[in-house]
């Protein structure tokens, strides 16, 4: 199991929120603390995504960023790893991407997360703990409550995902995240790199 970068804090591109372009998000959330970023966009085409990914990849640069990619094997090889879709196999992904390779994946309840490890999976993103309009669609909130069930059941970190924000990301991890995944907050915020700053604040507590 490959460790999380630190903070724990996973921000999520979506660049249809994004006040600003993604590459210029992303350098203002690394100057506020991020260390862990993943390019989503998967609707781009494969030379747009990799010119962004490779801009952002610029940015985290002089900070030591980790920057992986949600669901793009091929993008992954460019970068620290990849973030798997529910329901995929990370056997895969770890023969292409190497034993260093950080690898982790969706999933929508407990018992889909310990299959994730069962398969090899550095981490999880558990959502929707709370409702949000960034991720429709799959299914009502499950409250903060399943954390807790989850760090029982897994000994893969977990991470909250779906409606965490400065309100919020504490109680996730009093309730067993190991750390949060975000979108919205950040790509909507007028100052990402304070939003950034405020998150990782609650967290530390």
């Amino acid at each position: 199991m490959n460790p999380l970068p630190v903070p724990p804090l996973l921000v999520i591109t979506d660049r249809r929120q994004a006040r600003r372009p993604l590459d210029e998000v992303a350098a203002a959330a690394f100057a506020g603390g991020c260390r862990w970023l993943s390019l989503r966009e998967k609707d781009l085409q494969a030379d747009e995504r990799r010119a962004i990914l490779d801009r952002i990849l610029a940015a985290a640069a002089p900070y030591g960023a980790t920057v992986i990619v949600h669901d793009d094997l091929a993008a992954a090889r460019r970068c620290a790893g990849v973030h798997l879709p529910a329901g995929s196999d990370p056997t895969e992904a770890r023969r292409l991407l190497g034993a260093g390779a950080l690898i982790g994946q969706s999933a929508h309840s407990v018992e889909a997360a310990v299959a994730a490890e069962c398969a090899g999976a550095d981490y999880v993103t558990l959502s929707p703990i709370f409702i949000t309009a960034s991720k429709p669609g799959y299914g009502p909130a499950l409250g903060p409550e399943i954390l807790s069930r989850a760090r029982t059941a897994l000994t893969i970190p977990v991470l909250a995902l779906g409606g965490v924000d400065a309100g919020t990301i504490a109680a996730c991890l009093s309730a067993g995240a190991a750390g949060a995944a975000v979108m919205g907050p950040v790509m909507r915020s007028e100052d990402p790199a304070a939003t950034v700053r405020d998150l990782i604040a609650l967290a530390a507590g």
